[in-house]
């Protein structure tokens, strides 16, 4: 179950699903609540788009008035929780009950094709959905917490995770945050969200000593990402950092402002705006690169990043990357290990990381190295795909004693 299929950022939840469907006896459905908005497809997610089954108002509304005609008082009582738990923020209200008429017609068909389990990606309208599908059709239900979903609003993260078989989050410290809204009842499970390594050849770069520095950041144009950041430390920097060329790739609402502050701090010449490309496009994009750059920032709204899958590819790529200390970014990108790590919003200090990495081509390879192992060992598709189809077997056909 996931909110819109397919989306161009989350390439996670197509590796997972092809993972699983190779790789288990399981057979899958994939479910989407919303239309997708993305016109760029990944070739990889190409395969589920004629398995997908949307969401419509037709089906919220056939959904809703065929269970108020056989389970009344389950649908009732459902709305009315959701309705409890958010009548203080009337937008998010009106999106999870639609989430719930939805998700009525997501549990016809659900009954109908005989589902017993349904594993949610995101800790909210997802797994909202999941949810209310357990409650009106019986299966048991899961999800995958990762970062906007858990840290943005948690005004129904506690019933979720009360009621779910099994939790899955990507990190650590997602796990330790989640902890907070378990009555100890639920199994908190940490599954890195993973690459597919063979797909990602090995490469170690050696920065050059003169001329470009080609720089990569895979991110969408949005405020958490940092480029604010990254541009203002690139600019006037002087010294090893004007060698610096950066291409920028990602769709987002932030990219006319972002265009504007590359012209104000003269970087017009040194930055490139790709928008959204296709994986392989990508892959070629850090094929030729010498450095990753990432910026993560807390949010004003308090939003931030889980651990982004674009560090995991450029690690895998062998390429040298720059990030900053935040949430479970420290998990993948070890300090001097894996990585070198600025501190996040603060210009100067991911100015002097990158120049770092750019004065000590050998330590910079060595990193990288390190990376490309860390990245083999935790944060591989095939090992995280196969963790998650472990965990949907092993849940209990039976429905869930869910709370009144």
């Amino acid at each position: 179950m996931v909110s819109r299929f397919p989306h161009v950022t989350e390439t996670f939840v197509v590796r997972e699903l092809n993972g699983v469907d190779a790789a288990t006896d399981l057979e899958l459905e994939l479910f989407s609540l919303f239309p997708a908005v993305d016109a760029t497809l990944h070739p990889a997610a190409r395969g589920w788009v004629g398995r997908l089954r949307g969401g419509s108002s037709w089906g919220a509304l056939r959904g809703s008035a065929w269970w108020l005609c056989r389970r009344p008082g389950t649908l009732l009582c459902t709305a009315a929780v959701v309705a409890r738990a958010f009548a203080r923020d009337p937008p998010r209200l009106a999106r999870a009950l639609a989430t719930v008429a939805l998700a009525s017609d997501h549990a016809r068909a659900m009954r109908r094709l005989g589902v017993e389990h349904v594993h949610a990606h995101f800790a909210n309208y997802p797994a909202i959905a999941a949810w209310t599908v357990a409650r009106l059709a019986g299966p048991t239900s899961s999800f995958t917490a990762h970062a906007h979903d858990i840290f943005r609003d948690q005004s129904f993260l506690r019933r979720l995770v009360a009621d779910a078989r099994f939790v899955v989050t990507i990190s650590d410290f997602n796990r330790e945050f989640l902890a907070r809204y378990n009555g100890g009842q639920t199994p908190l499970h940490v599954v890195h969200c993973g690459v597919d390594t063979a797909a990602w050849p090995v490469r170690l770069r050696t920065l050059p000593a003169r001329g470009p520095v080609r720089a990569l950041c895979v991110a969408s144009l949005e405020e958490k990402k940092g480029h604010r950041v990254l541009l203002r430390a690139l600019a006037h920097a002087g010294g090893e950092l004007d060698r610096v060329e950066l291409d920028l790739v990602g769709p987002g609402p932030l990219r006319a402002e972002l265009e504007t502050l590359a012209r104000s701090l003269g970087l017009v010449d040194r930055v490139r705006f790709h928008g959204a490309l296709p994986e392989p496009e990508v892959a070629a994009l850090l094929d030729r690169a010498d450095l990753f750059v990432l910026a993560s920032i807390v949010e004003r709204s308090g939003f931030m990043e889980g651990i982004p899958v674009a560090l995991m590819e450029a690690l895998a790529a062998g390429v040298p990357v720059v990030a900053t200390r935040l949430s479970g970014i420290p998990e993948l990108v070890r300090d001097e290990d894996t990585g070198l790590l600025a501190e996040p919003g603060d210009a100067a200090s991911l100015r002097a990381a990158v120049e770092r990495a750019i004065t000590d081509p050998a330590a910079a390879r060595r990193r990288a190295a390190a990376g490309r192992e860390l990245v083999e060992r935790e944060f591989d598709a095939n090992v995280s795909a196969a963790r998650i189809a472990e965990l949907i077997r092993s849940a209990s056909a039976a429905p869930v004693r869910l709370a009144p």
